[in-house]
């Protein structure tokens, strides 16, 4: 029962921090995609659920050796095998024996597996990279919006504190006005890391199973719609869970003897479902992100839809109040006050855009470079 226990751990990795700094979709791609893939790795080392991960039938009685040397040296099927009916001519999808082919020819029509040696590693390698985004953005970041944030919960704190943070803040913000650019561009671009990570996991698993990975899925879709008595299993094609494999010793007297092995990989079982399940969820993930990437797009070209996108998000705060901070500060300053407006109370935050505006519009006011335009919106 240590993977069931392994994977209750897992559920404390998906709960929210008490400081968030990125969007959902950021989350689920270091996340959501990270328990999935170290879940099924764990899963796939519990040999309590299933049991050996090769048994290989010979005529040999040392059975021990030869699953040993058959999960080290690889299996494989036969191409050709694949469309004949089993239990005629094949025994099994992609297993028979030898027909009208010689030696050369049926060698050529060998399709060998030996994957499953290293999917368990894989799968840890393919998590790391969805958290290297994360990783990257934590050292970026540095811990800004934790230390703005931090006590303005007026269930934590007394009203004292409170009305001190929010003090804290407008003053921070109004003296680093346009100074925050580089904090949204270097957390736009992490989240590009993410879509370009995802896409190219995407060939990298097609690389990884022999170019089959990427027509995975729709192939699958279609063999779920298809006539009972025209199907064929594309996830037997790619994961099979009946192969052969060839043992060479020498016999009694030092000939050396071929032995034919029938082995049983009850793990692609568990294999075939979850490479399927992290194809559509990459799909859907690529499709999030490169939405996500579009409307950061949209933001930055288009100024006039920052403020209806701040006050969607909090609508205790104004539109008109809105709209003044956004017009006299940049992109960097909209963002960390976007941002800002996730972590506190909305009331809180109502009461510091409001204030925000008025010192702004002050600022600017005294401002000797009023006439040049220094909190203007008409730069990024």
């Amino acid at each position: 029962m240590s993977a069931i226990k392994y994977l209750g751990g897992l559920k404390a990795y998906l709960a929210r921090g008490e400081c968030v700094n990125e969007s959902s979709i950021f989350r689920l791609h270091y996340q959501f995609t990270v328990v999935v893939l170290i879940g099924a790795s764990v899963l796939l080392t519990a040999a309590e659920f299933f049991g050996n991960p090769i048994d290989c039938i010979t005529g040999l009685s040392q059975g021990n050796v030869i699953n040993t040397y058959c999960w080290i040296h690889s299996t494989f099927t036969i191409q050709d095998y694949y469309l004949r009916e089993s239990g005629m001519i094949g025994a099994q999808p992609g297993v028979g024996p030898p027909a009208a082919y010689d030696e050369e020819e049926m060698e050529a029509k060998w399709r060998f597996h030996n994957y499953y040696q290293w999917v368990v590693f894989f799968l840890f390698f393919q998590a790391a990279l969805c958290y290297a985004p994360k990783f990257v953005w934590n050292n970026c970041e540095g811990g800004l919006m934790r230390t703005i944030g931090d006590g303005l919960n007026p269930g934590l704190h007394k009203e004292e504190e409170v009305s001190s943070r929010k003090k804290v803040i407008i003053d921070y913000i109004v003296k680093h006005i346009r100074m925050h650019n580089g904090y949204v561009f270097k957390y736009w671009f992490c989240e590009l890391l993410c879509f370009i990570n995802i896409v190219g996991q995407l060939f990298l698993i097609d690389a990884f199973l022999g170019g089959e990975f990427l027509t995975y899925g729709p192939r699958v879709v279609e063999y779920s719609e298809m006539d009972q008595t025209e199907r064929v299993d594309p996830m037997i094609f790619v994961f099979p869970r009946m192969t052969k494999c060839y043992f060479h010793k020498f016999g009694p007297s030092g000939t050396l003897e071929r032995h034919d092995a029938f082995c049983l990989l009850p793990l692609n079982i568990l294999n075939e479902k979850v490479f399927i399940t992290v194809w559509f969820w990459y799909v859907i993930l690529a499709i999030l992100l490169g939405g996500l990437l579009l409307y950061r797009i949209a933001l930055f070209t288009l100024p006039g839809l920052r403020p209806r996108a701040m006050h969607k998000h909090n609508k205790a705060v104004p539109i008109e109040t809105v709209e003044a901070i956004t017009n006299k500060t940049s992109i960097g300053d909209w963002w960390i006050l976007y941002v800002l407006s996730t972590n506190i109370d909305p009331l809180i935050y109502r009461d510091i855009m409001v204030k925000l505006s008025k010192e702004i519009e002050t600022a600017n006011s005294n401002s000797p470079y009023n006439n040049a335009g220094l909190y203007s919106s008409s730069s990024v």
